[in-house]
């Protein structure tokens, strides 16, 4: 009798664990790791600390590449029919993944006054990229502007004020000729400023076209202004600075070595993303400020970076642990963890209200630009069939910088691939 109920007892101890197991949400989390830091182990650790605070859900991380590369991996599974439950992609992938069918509304899990005032809560020149037609698809989470980081060592070298950055296009233009340097052959070993125009050409680009006062797409994504006179006009001010007056790199600038060329002294102004601050901060060898970018007619810079989304093809349980993942993980208290470890921008006001990002803005003010900058900032170029919309205009804008087309020639032909492309969209 004893071995019975022994074996009752364990058989049904068992079955508890079991059935505990069972109840337990798999959340697979496609992240994108494009930018040099410790952002994995940032990551791990929310994961481990969410699954903690939420014992019937597991969220688990897989790193996925660059953002192109996760966006790729992500639709091929929903293709597949194992789809992530959750991934942060481009903001700017939010067209692509609607015509695909391949998320859910962030409003359909939003049902609580808590939930309202949470989605209410962000930046709205970040929430821009996420809600098209009515509807939220996307919210904020690794979050960007183009900043300008100048040396200023180099400028002091210079004669100029190290503490005064560029103000306008035509500043920067004669501050890069007093801070290009050359050896006795004639050779180049200091740039005055350097624009990547490799990764993500067309997002740099946007800063001088925002600043130029013209806009590349309209809001329905279906109908771009690559050939507009001010956008041609932007590419040609970027291709002068290295054919005319000779202060920037010529042909394509790499994105991904351009804040080392920074740190090497190659160059003694860069434009990047504001999620390059705590790398650059805790490798260069030399004091160096962020600014706004200049100013052409006005300010301005696209927004950039990831949102968080959410799966059609995950089950109903998914999603919803998927929502509240996406919750947690923009309460402002780690937003504000979020943006001190990495250099994002937070993406609300009230993680600004933090006393750590309050702490930490008061003590280290560059980290500050990026969000002052979003009262000029406008959505990133995003279309209809983005990825080759983009590709476009990248072909254009690399095909003058190296010089194999004028300004003109490449925008009126990324334009008319762009309306090939656009057609079935109208």
């Amino acid at each position: 009798m004893k071995f019975h109920i022994a074996t009752i007892g364990a058989a049904l101890a068992v079955t508890l664990v079991a059935q505990a197991n069972a109840q337990v949400t798999e959340v697979p989390f496609y992240f994108p790791v494009a930018v040099g830091g410790p952002i994995t182990k940032l990551i791990d650790q929310f994961a481990t600390d969410f699954n903690k605070d939420n014992p019937t859900i597991k969220v688990a991380p897989i790193y996925a590449g660059s953002y192109q590369d996760t966006i790729v991996k992500a639709l091929t599974a929903h293709k597949a029919g194992t789809p992530p439950v959750a991934s942060v992609l481009l903001s700017t992938d939010t067209f692509t993944l609607i015509d695909e069918d391949a998320i859910v509304p962030i409003d359909t899990f939003v049902k609580s006054a808590d939930d309202k005032a949470w989605l209410g809560g962000f930046y709205k020149a970040f929430l821009q990229n996420g809600q098209i037609g009515g509807k939220t698809w996307g919210v904020p989470f690794q979050r960007s502007t183009v900043v300008l980081y100048w040396n200023k060592e180099a400028f002091k070298e210079a004669g100029l004020d190290p503490s005064k950055a560029p103000q306008t296009w035509s500043e920067m233009t004669s501050m890069s000729q007093k801070l290009t340097k050359k050896d006795a052959a004639g050779k180049v070993t200091q740039y005055g400023v350097q624009i990547p125009s490799s990764g993500f050409p067309y997002w740099l680009f946007q800063g001088l076209t925002t600043e130029n006062d013209v806009i590349l797409a309209n809001d329905a994504g279906n109908q771009t202004r690559f050939d507009d006179p001010k956008v041609i006009e932007a590419l040609q001010y970027w291709v002068d600075l290295s054919k005319k007056h000779g202060v920037h790199p010529s042909g394509v600038v790499e994105w991904g070595t351009t804040p080392k060329d920074f740190m090497e002294k190659k160059v003694a102004m860069i434009w990047t993303t504001t999620g390059n601050l705590t790398n650059i901060r805790s490798n260069a060898k030399f004091d160096f400020g962020v600014a706004m970018l200049p100013q052409g007619k006005k300010r301005g810079s696209p927004t950039g970076g990831g949102n968080f989304f959410i799966f059609k093809k995950a089950t109903p349980a998914q999603q919803e642990a998927a929502f509240k993942f996406a919750k947690w993980l923009t309460q402002p208290e780690r937003a504000a963890q979020w943006g001190i470890e990495t250099g994002y921008v937070a993406v609300s006001p009230a993680a600004w209200d933090t006393p750590a990002l309050k702490k930490y803005a008061s003590e280290y003010p560059p980290a500050s630009v990026a969000r002052d900058q979003l009262q000029y900032a406008v959505a990133e170029l995003s279309t209809h069939d983005n990825q080759r919309v983009t590709k476009a205009l990248n072909d254009g804008l690399q095909a003058a910088l190296t010089g194999s087309k004028t300004p003109e020639a490449a925008m009126k032909d990324a334009q008319r691939e762009a309306e090939r492309l656009l057609r079935s969209y109208k």
